[in-house]
């Protein structure tokens, strides 16, 4: 079905979005400060974060869930999932129960979490952990 090859390519693409999403959370309120005009923007309006969870949730989804039927690592699966969920609580919940800085710490966090389990569900299948196809 898929092979170790397209399993960490979804991996790279994961890390990238959960990257990019953890920047996007610090550096946001920067640049609004030095270019108010963002605020105004896609990227500083919540649409934006439900976006990017619309891609983070499945490619994470898919690459964790291929990378643990070859590894067999439930470890980094289980991270995985913890992160996306607390990215997915911090997205809906987090400005209302934390607040502006918990919601962005939380997302941090989420994504951190996210970013780790793909970096070693890719380095298991890079080491020869996985069973090639």
């Amino acid at each position: 079905m898929f092979d170790t090859k397209q399993i960490r390519l979804l991996d790279k693409f994961a890390i990238s979005s959960s990257t990019i999403c953890a920047i996007h959370c610090v550096a946001l309120p920067f640049m609004i400060g030095v270019f108010p005009a963002i605020g105004a923007s896609i990227f500083a309006d919540e649409a934006f974060h439900i976006m990017m969870l619309w891609v983070v949730i499945p490619l994470s989804l898919f690459g964790l869930t291929l990378g643990c039927r070859k590894h067999k690592n439930i470890k980094i699966l289980s991270t995985g999932f913890v992160g996306i969920a607390v990215l997915a609580l911090a997205a809906f919940f987090g400005h209302d129960l934390a607040g502006e800085n918990g919601e962005r710490l939380a997302t941090l966090f989420g994504a951190t979490l996210i970013a780790i389990a793909h970096i070693r569900n890719y380095m298991s299948c890079q080491s020869g952990n996985c069973a090639h196809d």
